[in-house]
């Protein structure tokens, strides 16, 4: 039996996609060993249908956490029994790439988004030189990669002649279950789930709360940001309107999600890698049976546009993001949304996935 080391550089508990890829290699008659970072934040026991592993780090967050994780990583895969390696992301590959020559292991990558285009490095350019060599040393050279839209693979082609293939950010084919929320409200839940971050629209949603008065705006999930946002809940006297729920794990998230009749990802235009963003909660909201308001970027716009599942934000102002909330309760997506629900599964993509685990080096 061919055994995968997967890597990444969180805690295990959150990340949807790598679970994904994980079970899909399990179920298909692979050993999986998937390694991540030990936070004294969440210690919470994990249940997967394979191995885990957590390191204990010193450092948390910055140049030191990356360069420590990377070293305990490139240690710990050195002397671990592995046919595969499959790296997530450009924070984690120089390990994996030096560890898949010195031992001549087949390396695969998964590029969940443009790592050096991310908002947190847009105005840190000594830092992004980083990665963009590393990116410009290793990219080149890989065989077997993959990401996540069709946006991303053509910037990787263009950039570094560099052929990667297309997982979508898809969730895998299941019944809805739907779980009472953990307060009660008469009111209509527009809905948030993910990383609490710069540049994801959380702002201009609170914002335009002030005008809508008889939803609730729901933020499921934790992020640098999260102290900001609530100052800024309290500054607009809007604490009956938005709601910070907190960081679920995915089992719980499927649960929440379907109280909602909006969920929003309305990303800023900050950097090519919110541009060609294709964040799997769009395709979590449209399992769940709820339409989606989104930003007017490519990846996007494009869902709603070919399934008409949606609005789209022209005007990023908040009395703007009002009315189209608005406009989206008189509408019915009913049938739209189980169209696309049909199509936009894990399952379509896995093929292309496992393909590349199965076939040996050329």
């Amino acid at each position: 039996m061919k055994k995968v080391v997967v890597s990444v550089s969180n805690d295990l508990i959150t990340d949807q996609r790598v679970h994904k890829v994980c079970t899909s290699l399990s179920n298909n008659e692979f050993k999986v060993l998937l390694v991540g970072c030990k936070k004294k934040s969440n210690l919470k026991p994990l249940d997967r249908n394979y191995d885990t592993k957590r390191l204990s780090l010193i450092f948390t967050k910055g140049f030191l956490f990356y360069a420590e994780f990377n070293i305990r990583l490139f240690f710990f895969l050195l002397f671990q029994k592995k046919t595969i390696l499959l790296a997530n992301d450009i924070d984690i590959l120089l390990s994996n790439f030096l560890i898949s020559k010195l031992q001549r292991k087949k390396l695969v990558f998964d590029s969940h988004e443009l790592f050096s285009e991310i908002p947190e490095l847009v105005d840190r350019k000594k830092v992004k030189k980083v990665w963009l060599y590393l990116e410009k040393k290793i990219i080149p050279k890989l065989k077997n990669a993959y990401t996540v839209c069709g946006s991303i693979a053509a910037y990787y082609e263009e950039k570094y002649q560099a052929k990667f293939k297309v997982v979508r950010n898809l969730p895998i084919k299941m019944s809805v279950e739907k779980e009472a929320l953990k307060f009660e409200t008469n009111k209509k839940i527009i809905l948030y789930q993910g990383a609490v971050n710069v540049g994801r629209g959380i702002e201009l949603m609170i914002e335009a709360m002030q005008f809508i008065n008889d939803y609730l705006f729901l933020i499921v999930g934790g992020g640098d940001i999260l102290y900001d946002l609530k100052r800024k809940v309290e500054k607009l006297q809007l604490q009956d309107k938005v709601v910070f729920y907190g960081k679920v794990t995915p089992k719980e998230l499927k649960k929440i999600t379907p109280n909602a009749v909006v969920g929003i990802s309305i990303e800023e235009d900050i950097g090519l890698n919110y541009r060609y963003a294709l964040p799997n909660k769009i395709f979590d909201y449209l399992q769940a049976g709820i339409p989606i308001l989104v930003s007017n970027l490519p990846e996007m716009k494009k869902i709603v546009h070919d399934y008409q599942v949606g609005e789209i934000i022209e005007v990023r102002k908040a009395k703007e993001v009002a009315l189209l909330i608005q406009k989206m309760s008189a509408k019915n997506y009913k049938n739209q949304i189980e169209k696309a629900k049909k199509s936009l599964v894990w399952e379509e993509d896995e093929a292309v996935l496992l393909e590349m685990f199965m076939n040996d080096f050329d």
